[in-house]
């Protein structure tokens, strides 16, 4: 019923407004989804021009020389225009159908990405895996009061259907208040995050392979932590699902 409906009613696209049966119409998704550019698999910073064709050379500086305590990410934008006014639509206006969009378009990244990647991959490039699980980045009680919503929980919903993988909305919980990430830079953003996150149920997590959804990643620093939790708490792989990934020069505004 819900397919027939879609496609009696007309749908506008959310960055030109011309009528069609999606959310973005063909012309956007060619004009601003075009060939993904090559990201390094664990922090999904661009690297430079070249690397798509040496396997070996596919992770960034930063996560040779330092590896994070999660194990990979996937993104299906960048953090720029238009995307970065559709994030801040969904966080700041409370456009929620923006979140489904975002989950269908990372849905096929994750599956543009597993299906890309050989089994068997050079040692510092292990092959991609869907998560077991989907955790949104938890929000603290006064935020979330104040937004009425968590945009990651939101778009964690819908990527979990179209992936088929359950999403677990208490499988970590917030609990120290943090300042805005956007508004800090360096260590600030390390010392805002510290012991922000915990885990009510180690049994859950154990041995699992978790996969973290959040709008936007920036400097890394929360998903990191989350994912150090994750990991002291005996996960075996986390993962990070997000929307749109910023450019190592431009902080999220």
């Amino acid at each position: 019923m819900a397919k027939a409906l879609a496609a009696l009613l007309p749908c506008p696209c959310v960055l030109c407004g011309a009528h069609g049966r999606e959310a973005l119409c063909p012309p956007c998704r060619a004009q601003f989804l075009g060939a993904a550019e090559p990201r390094c698999p664990v922090c999904a910073d661009p690297l430079p021009a070249g690397c798509a064709v040496q396997p070996a050379a596919l992770l960034c500086g930063a996560c040779l020389a330092r590896r994070p305590a999660f194990d990979a990410t996937v993104v299906a934008a960048p953090y720029a225009l238009p995307w970065d006014r559709l994030v801040l639509e969904l966080k700041f206006g409370g456009q929620l159908a923006h979140a489904r969009l975002f989950a269908g378009l990372l849905a096929e990244a994750v599956r543009a990405v597993h299906a890309a990647l050989p089994a068997t991959a050079p040692a510092a490039m292990p092959a991609f895996a869907v998560p077991a699980l989907l955790c949104p980045v938890p929000l603290g009680p006064g935020r979330l009061a104040e937004r009425g919503f968590n945009q990651a929980l939101e778009i964690a919903r819908p990527l979990g259907r179209l992936l088929g993988i359950a999403v677990v909305p208490r499988l970590a919980a917030r609990v120290q208040e943090t300042s805005a990430q956007s508004k800090l830079h360096g260590s600030g953003r390390r010392a805002n995050v510290a012991h922000a996150f915990a885990v009510p149920d180690r049994a859950l997590v154990e041995g699992r392979h978790i996969g973290i959804v959040d709008d936007v990643m920036s400097s890394g620093q929360t998903l990191g932590e989350l994912a150090a939790v994750f990991k002291r708490h005996g996960a075996a792989r986390v993962t990070n699902l997000v929307f749109a990934r910023t450019p190592p020069h431009k902080p999220q505004q």
